[in-house]
């Protein structure tokens, strides 16, 4: 059985963190949930955490992420909210086993570009945030938005594509309305990933 450690910060709400409970719990996730790992005592998903039973620990500094991850040993590292730059000393000792879902649709390459299922380009979003990349989808002009589950990188917002999904842009969206219905996939794209790569 696989091992992961869930990373998460007071900037989201602990819905994929839940997913990712909730697909372990239900079997759908091979794996155990050895820890779940906060930059501050504030994050909104350590009710999540303390409700399941799940070991907290919190890590302020991103100097001292390192040397926690590589005691705890897991195979996969789900980021889910957090909020910290992961420096390249981390990405190096834990290759293809840092996991993200970036809100935006990254391509296969760095000068690639993804369609959306009707034929247009989709928006990267590369160095946005969820709201602000919610609100770039619009400003765009976009028909879809989007988010990306990829390994993490040294290259910004980039890295192995695991899995993508799309959502349509109705008339009178604002960021809330499109991130509720965007938030839903994501979450399921998530569990989804991991089942893969927990049962490969």
């Amino acid at each position: 059985m696989k091992k992961i450690v869930v990373l998460i910060s007071n900037t989201g709400t602990g819905t994929n963190l839940q997913a990712i409970i909730d697909g372990v719990k239900d079997k759908k996730i091979s794996a155990k949930i050895l820890a779940v790992i906060s930059d501050t005592k504030e994050a909104l998903g350590l009710s999540r955490a303390r409700k399941y039973k799940l070991k907290i620990i919190i890590v302020p500094k991103k100097e001292e992420l390192l040397k926690v991850l590589k005691k705890l040993n897991p195979d996969f590292i789900a980021l889910a909210g957090w909020k910290q730059i992961i420096l390249d000393e981390v990405i190096d000792a834990f290759p293809n086993k840092i996991i993200n879902t970036h809100p935006g649709l990254i391509p296969d390459s760095l000068d690639g570009v993804i369609k959306n299922p009707d034929g247009t380009d989709a928006v990267w979003n590369k160095g946005k945030m969820t709201s602000k990349a919610m609100q770039n989808f619009l400003d765009s002009k976009a028909t879809y938005a989007g988010c990306t589950n990829h390994f993490l990188s040294e290259e910004f917002d980039f890295g192995i594509v695991n899995a993508r999904c799309f959502e349509k842009i109705k008339d009178g969206d604002d960021v809330d309305s499109l991130y509720q219905r965007l938030k839903k996939k994501e979450n399921k794209m998530y569990v989804d990933v991991l089942s893969r790569l927990c049962s490969s």
